[in-house]
């Protein structure tokens, strides 16, 4: 025999099914992961044969729905951006007033929102420390252009809040704000527990932030429908970008709507 060749003998038939379980050090998968949101389950079962034929429906249609609305917020955020840069560099108030606002409220404060969602694609499998750490990050760089983007569009007029586009997005500036500075107390909510519970900072979080994201969304449906716009893309193409802005609201807001539901009922029974 050569050196350094190892004649290594068959394993025989009564230890062939030892050789194939995996050892302890093997690591952990999506196969074998005993997961805390299915329960115990046997080593071995994959997670989707966890669910039940209606839960496994379910989780589809979430996961179908969150898809949906990555792809309506990608469509409303590209075509206000063509908007706003169709006259070129540089920008003025205007146009740099609806890059920053679609951009911080639609697409990163959307994006917030949907990455606590365990449907989630991006997100799904992350620990939830990292998904609340990616929720933060999105929420304070999105609140920040959007209430810059706002204040840009203030200091342009002289007239304020004359029109339902302009008084939603008070609301929308107002309630964000509100939501970022509350987000300070929801993310310290264990250390100030003794001062303010955890579950009324985080329900008063999710109602401020929800608000605002909803009234962010009813200014740019009203900003879609002003003659400007209408006569850039036609009336066909703002109304499909209305239904678009309505469809991907409605589906971001359903996970916090659901959370503040059940920590309300929580914090009602204690």
């Amino acid at each position: 025999m050569p050196p350094n060749i190892v004649d290594v003998a068959a394993p025989s038939e009564e230890n062939a099914e030892d050789v194939t379980k995996p050892s302890s050090s093997e690591p952990i998968t999506a196969r074998n992961e005993v997961s805390e949101e299915y329960g115990n389950v046997p080593r071995g079962v994959p997670v989707n044969d966890r669910l039940s034929e209606n839960e496994y429906k379910l989780k589809t249609f979430m996961s179908s729905m969150n898809l949906l609305a990555h792809i309506l917020i990608g469509a409303v955020t590209g075509i206000s951006l063509i908007f706003a840069f169709r006259a070129g560099l540089p920008l003025g108030a205007t146009p740099l007033h609806i890059v920053l606002c679609v951009i911080g409220y639609q697409l990163l404060m959307g994006e917030a929102i949907l990455s606590l969602a365990s449907p989630n694609g991006w997100s799904s499998h992350l620990r939830l420390v990292d998904k609340r750490r990616a929720h933060y990050i999105l929420q304070i760089l999105g609140s920040g252009l959007a209430i810059t983007g706002s204040f840009i569009k203030i200091l342009d007029k002289e007239q304020h809040w004359t029109t339902l586009h302009g008084q939603f997005g008070l609301v929308a500036l107002v309630f964000t704000s509100v939501s970022l500075v509350n987000g300070l107390s929801s993310l310290w909510a264990f250390e100030l527990r003794r001062v303010l519970p955890g579950n009324l900072s985080k329900l008063t979080h999710i109602c401020f932030g929800t608000v605002g994201f909803s009234a962010a969304c009813i200014t740019l449906c009203f900003g879609f429908e002003k003659t400007l716009f209408r006569n850039w893309i036609s009336d066909a193409i703002a109304y499909t970008a209305i239904s678009f802005t309505a469809t991907f609201s409605f589906i971001v807001i359903i996970s916090p709507a659901m959370t503040f539901y059940q920590k309300s009922r929580s914090l009602v029974r204690r």
